[in-house]
């Protein structure tokens, strides 16, 4: 996988003057089955998350309230993304490192994941990753 394989996909808004409805549906407005739901919050200032890569599991994450950054390398390439609008998301196939940082007062970060938690899907050291990264080419 590459950063190319990492994508922001708009989701339905429904505008209503009574508040604004958005809904996500598995293998239709993201590509995977959804197994697992969870959501960061209360993240004391300055303080990350992430700092993992998942070898099998796909993840689409929604700032829900607030805004955070979501920079994602691929082995090769760094890219950051600035989360902010609970009508959007960053889709993140395996393989590709993430790291979550600048959480603003009460942001909500909600992750939808393709799998249940499994240890054995994580790289937590980032050399590690990469000689996995090195050995499948």
């Amino acid at each position: 996988m590459t950063l190319r394989d990492c994508k922001i996909i708009d989701l339905p808004k429904v505008e209503d003057r009574r508040g604004n409805l958005t809904f996500v549906e598995g293998n239709n407005h993201i590509p995977f089955d959804i197994k697992r739901v969870y959501y960061l919050y209360d993240v004391p200032g300055g303080a990350e998350r992430g700092g993992h890569a998942h070898k099998n599991l796909h993840q689409f994450v929604i700032a829900m309230s607030g805004s955070f950054d979501m920079l994602l390398d691929d082995g090769h390439t760094k890219f950051k993304y600035h989360l902010n609008r609970s009508y959007y998301g960053l889709y993140i196939p395996p393989m590709m490192w993430r790291e979550i940082d600048n959480f603003s007062s009460g942001s909500v970060c909600l992750v939808l994941a393709s799998e249940h938690f499994d240890e054995n899907d994580y790289f937590r050291d980032h050399q590690q990753f990469i000689q996995a990264i090195n050995t499948k080419r």
